[in-house]
């Protein structure tokens, strides 16, 4: 964890949330694969912060990118806004507000995250691994386009951030092979199951949703009590004509409204 005035600690020690999987493989080589996804923190990690604004001097910066007032009680950004031209590949979002309840109603929650937190940050010449809070909301306020003259003194009075590192926040998209991720369950269990993202589930189902979880544990529950139930079917959008058919109709539109750019600025 930082704050405002320090950085976040990588803590590259011992991680005990893998550990009952270690247990497991020291009794059986077949399920000898966590370092797969826990042994490269570099190629897992992010770094996550907490941007608080604490007067009216910021909110207007995000109401001119999200086109719809951050105080107003409804919805902000709508999703996540990538910069994607930032050496960080900063991200940022703002929900509902008041975030917090006991919030003043005058204050914005916003979500940064960056994928890249060991290149220099394009206002501020370091990593942000290396960045405090107030480092932090300085590259932040650049790409939100508040004037340069502007931003530390934003950054040091307008806001305050936490920060937090998180080792291995993209474990579960390391390279990885068949065999790599442990069976619901495995060939000859009687007794017992794995269940969760790091499980192979028999659907073609994507992880990182609580969806997936709980498909892990249908398929170790009917599987072990011999059910005839079974859990839904993935919708196979890749190979959906109804689905090719729209992602066909969002390309030409994209498509349409860049033309149409171009066309405003050339004249």
């Amino acid at each position: 964890m930082g704050d405002h005035h320090t950085a976040a600690r990588l803590n590259e020690g011992p991680a005990p949330a893998w550990d009952l999987w270690r247990r497991i493989a020291a009794k059986d080589a077949a399920f000898d694969r966590p370092n797969v996804f826990c042994g490269n923190i570099s190629a897992s990690k992010w770094e996550s912060a907490t941007i608080t604004t604490l007067d009216e001097r910021i909110p207007p910066y995000i109401r001119k990118i999200a086109k719809r007032d951050p105080l107003s009680g409804r919805v902000v950004t709508g999703g996540i806004v990538t910069v994607k031209d930032a050496s960080w590949l900063l991200n940022w979002t703002t929900n509902r507000q008041a975030h917090f309840k006991q919030r003043p109603s005058d204050q914005v929650v916003v979500w940064v995250y960056s994928l890249f937190v060991d290149k220099a940050g394009d206002y501020v010449r370091k990593p942000m691994q290396d960045c405090t809070g107030e480092e932090t909301t300085q590259d932040w306020l650049y790409h939100l386009g508040v004037p340069v003259a502007s931003i530390p003194e934003l950054a040091a009075e307008a806001a305050k951030t936490g920060l937090v590192m998180m080792p291995y926040v993209t474990s579960f998209f390391m390279p990885r092979q068949a065999g790599d991720r442990l069976d619901v369950v495995p060939k000859e269990a009687g007794n017992f199951a794995f269940i969760g993202q790091l499980a192979e589930s028999g659907e073609r189902d994507c992880i990182f949703t609580t969806e997936y979880s709980v498909r892990t544990a249908m398929e170790a529950v009917y599987i072990l009590l011999k059910s005839e139930l079974g859990g839904p079917e993935v919708f196979n959008s890749t190979y959906d004509i109804r689905s090719c058919l729209q992602q066909w109709v969002d390309c030409v539109t994209a498509m349409k409204l860049r033309f149409w750019d171009l066309r405003s600025c050339t004249n």
